[in-house]
């Protein structure tokens, strides 16, 4: 569908580093001011319910289960499933937190689920890729299912 866009740039003078400038610059922007919304409604959506209610404690209590079986004892659930909405959020979430592997562990977490809602799930959704929201929360889940025992294996090695 961008044939014709490049026709019309060819005919108005548009060639060579300029076509491709004007192209691409066009393709960035609409990146930018499709994806930022989105990116802001999700991330305030999933700050709201992973601060103040208990949503996400209900639905991760089998994260949490996971976790204590790979000897977590200080086993946050909510941080391993609110990691797929966005980054920071795990972060904000590990305030109250003593344990320092706990921390580790999901912070190195939330690194490991690059898929997130706000910014890379969207674009993907968005694209021409056959992905749609739930084999996307699938993906999601399999590579936070095979990450924490790796994480713990790696944190009871190095702290």
């Amino acid at each position: 569908d961008y044939l014709p866009g490049i026709f019309v740039l060819y005919r108005y003078g548009y060639s060579g580093y300029k076509l491709v400038i004007v192209r691409y610059c066009h393709l960035v922007m609409g990146m930018v001011f499709d994806l930022i919304p989105i990116v802001i409604a999700w991330g305030t959506i999933a700050l709201v319910i992973a601060t103040y209610t208990p949503v996400l404690n209900w639905i991760s209590y089998p994260m949490g289960l996971y976790m204590k079986l790979f000897g977590v004892k200080e086993a946050f659930a909510a941080a391993t499933l609110v990691g797929l909405t966005d980054m920071f959020i795990p972060a904000l979430l590990l305030g109250g937190i003593s344990s320092v592997k706990t921390k580790f562990i999901v912070g190195v977490l939330s690194l490991v689920q690059i898929i997130y809602l706000t910014e890379v799930g969207t674009i993907i959704i968005k694209s021409e890729i056959p992905l749609n929201l739930w084999k996307l929360f699938l993906i999601i889940m399999e590579r936070t299912l095979i990450a924490i025992p790796l994480i713990v294996l790696f944190a009871n090695l190095f702290l």
